[in-house]
């Protein structure tokens, strides 16, 4: 989960001179922070480095990421004449560098690499509040008081997600992913609703393994819906045990889930946790070792390697 980032001296060497949207629009760069983690560590799959948010400036919205702030978007979406004139793009004429980095580094990996693409609920909701939110109460009234309007909008999201992740394969990619980070501030029968239909339109037609992921997707029928939407792998977060979430997704894979802060505990005490998740998944198949969120800035790069050794370790 967001294997490379600022928790890497590599990575924020390359941060010194160029900002966040510039290593993501340039091939080369983006390829290089793609492959630090996998030099360092030798994880078992590399993930393309690039932004969730990448569609929303060609779609019409003045995105910065600003120092200390994270993603601001200028012109937010806050009505549904707002929503009508945003643009269905064509991924690889809006981005195309996205996909030339895929190119670049399928000539060099030597495992699997994997794309991904936001979640049609993720990218309204950075669309509507204008950035990250506590309680996304705009985005969610924006849903109940002008449900044609949010229709419109997120067939239009979940339509661009879909063929990002199709120009992703067709240029490469071994698996992608759906990340819906902030689904959980929904209810599971909001989420039915509201959500599960344009999730779906988004994971349509893919011809590569998909895993679709969610925070605070526990509660009851939540997983289960996440499962309904789509997906070969369902990502757990740390506040589902994994072995509800094979119950409750039989025949499922499932990725998952250490807590992020984990990874700043001291060395025992990360051990303990690690090795206590890979007992808990035992000796089933369709287990993917991960954490439950992306990985913490202020992480150490010596429990990351502690990390990824003990999971190449372990014997069920």
């Amino acid at each position: 989960m967001r294997q490379a980032g600022r928790y890497m001296p590599e990575y924020r060497k390359l941060r010194e001179k160029h900002d966040l949207l510039t290593l993501c629009r340039t091939p080369e760069l983006a390829a290089e922070v793609t492959l630090q983690p996998i030099r360092a560590f030798g994880m078992d799959a590399a993930i393309l480095f690039t932004d969730l948010l990448i569609p929303l400036p060609p779609m019409g919205l003045d995105l910065e990421f600003a120092k200390g702030e994270g993603p601001v978007i200028h012109n937010p979406v806050r009505s549904p004449a707002d929503a009508a004139k945003l643009r269905l793009i064509e991924p690889e004429d809006a981005f195309p560098y996205m996909f030339e980095s895929i190119r670049m580094l399928k000539k060099e990996l030597k495992v699997p690499l994997i794309g991904f693409a936001g979640a049609p609920f993720t990218l309204a909701s950075y669309m509507i509040e204008g950035g990250h939110s506590r309680n996304f109460e705009r985005a969610k009234v924006f849903m109940w008081e002008r449900p044609a309007a949010w229709k419109s909008l997120m067939t239009k999201l979940a339509t661009v997600s879909n063929r990002s992740l199709k120009a992703q394969v067709r240029a490469g990619v071994d698996c992608v992913q759906l990340f819906d980070s902030w689904v959980g501030a929904l209810s599971p029968a909001d989420y039915r609703e509201y959500v599960l239909p344009y999730s779906r339109l988004a994971l349509k037609g893919l011809d590569v393994p998909v895993i679709h992921f969610g925070t605070g997707t526990g509660s009851a029928d939540f997983l289960e819906a996440i499962r309904e939407a789509g997906g070969d792998v369902i990502g757990a977060d740390w506040r589902t045990p994994l072995s509800d979430a094979f119950r409750r997704l039989p025949g499922a894979a499932i990725q998952g889930n250490l807590d992020p802060v984990a990874l700043l505990a001291p060395p025992k005490e990360l051990r303990r946790r690690v090795r206590a998740i890979l007992k808990e998944a035992g000796h089933r198949r369709g287990f993917i070792f991960n954490l439950g969120h992306g990985i913490l800035p202020p992480t150490p790069v010596s429990n990351v390697k502690l990390l990824v050794d003990e999971v190449h370790a372990f014997k069920p």
